[in-house]
């Protein structure tokens, strides 16, 4: 890894589409609810999930970032190669309809924004991920900070290149049927033209375990605690493709100017989702989900660390019987997420 020498800023716009469908499967939605301690049954049972009328297990809110980690190599790899380190700050998930097991996703690769602050590079990466259908399944918008070799210590690049995993290639060794490949591709649709939203996630009939009705703005959801080894975070780092050594390695976390080991920001991100999921009892009702990092949470090797949730009912729509969700995180006394909200929709 080198110090950039271009100016990023002429790479906006940069594009394309994956080579190689991702079919979800079974096994991996359940890995990955275990990973972000998501035990809501229909990620796990499909009688579960047919009595609240899913074809499959639905994959967790955050499931799709797993997806992304595939897609976006080519973009890291290539395009931003001048950063030692890249940091996650904002995350958000627009949802049009679940993803279930079975379902074929091909992602679509942007490279939507960056922003020159204090002399560092926020970077936003677009992935608009369709189905068979040819609809929008969901889109998802991920803001980094990159940090050059100027803003980490010198020693970072041979330290990681040395105790990162090998067999990291994952150019795909088969391409999509020609049926997968006619898909439009948002990337490729003529300037003015319409992706095509999934319309599922907004009208179908959610089957929360609260009624609209029942809930009025200021109401508390029942608060949660949860604890994180070091364990959880290898754990994490293998289900969901995030190999980043900050998370699990001592010695490159200090070099990255890190107090300790820290978890990772979808992880915690994931957790939150299952937090107001939980709630609602039914985890396809939640429309969008944004996250605004404002601090980490260290895990250290001789205890577990805890993240603590607690949320409120911040605003409602009756016409849509919809409301939004105000969702804290706290580590160690700190706030974790800066701001974070769910849209929901309710019975």
């Amino acid at each position: 890894m080198v110090e950039a020498t271009f100016d990023v800023t002429g790479l906006v716009g940069h594009r394309y589409r994956t080579e190689d469908f991702y079919e979800v499967g079974r096994e991996k939605i359940r890995e990955y609810a275990r990973a972000v301690q998501d035990f809501h049954p229909v990620h796990w049972s499909e009688d579960a999930a047919g009595e609240l009328g899913y074809a499959g297990l639905v994959a967790p809110t955050t499931f799709i970032s797993t997806v992304a980690m595939l897609a976006n190599r080519r973009l890291m790899e290539t395009v931003m190669t001048g950063y030692a380190v890249v940091v996650q700050t904002d995350q958000v998930f627009e949802m049009y309809k679940p993803v279930l097991t079975g379902d074929r996703l091909i992602s679509d690769v942007e490279l939507s924004s960056v922003r020159r602050i204090g002399g560092r590079d926020l970077l936003t990466i677009t992935n608009t991920f369709t189905d068979r259908s040819g609809d929008v399944v969901q889109i998802m918008h991920t803001t980094v900070l990159g940090l050059t070799g100027a803003d980490v210590d010198a020693e970072i690049s041979d330290t990681i290149e040395r105790v990162v995993m090998s067999g990291l290639d994952t150019t795909p060794r088969t391409t999509a049927s020609a049926a997968e490949a006619s898909i439009q591709s948002p990337a490729d649709a003529k300037p003015g033209t319409t992706v095509p939203l999934s319309p599922i996630s907004r009208t179908r009939t959610p089957r929360t375990a609260l009624r609209f009705d029942d809930i009025t703005v200021g109401d508390e959801l029942p608060a949660r605690s949860v604890n994180l080894t070091r364990g959880d975070l290898v754990n994490y780092a293998g289900v969901s493709g995030d190999v980043n050594p900050i998370h699990w390695h001592a010695e490159i976390a200090a070099l990255a100017g890190l107090p300790d080991v820290i978890a990772h920001g979808m992880l915690t991100m994931g957790l939150g989702a299952g937090f107001v999921t939980g709630w609602l009892g039914d985890p396809g009702a939640m429309t969008r989900y944004s996250v605004r990092l404002s601090n980490y949470t260290v895990i250290e090797a001789a205890s577990a660390g805890t993240v603590e949730f607690s949320g409120r009912i911040k605003s409602v729509e009756p016409e849509t019987r919809t409301a939004v969700v105000v969702i804290v995180a706290k580590s160690a006394g700190r706030k974790v997420f800066g701001l974070a909200t769910a849209d929901v929709r309710l019975a």
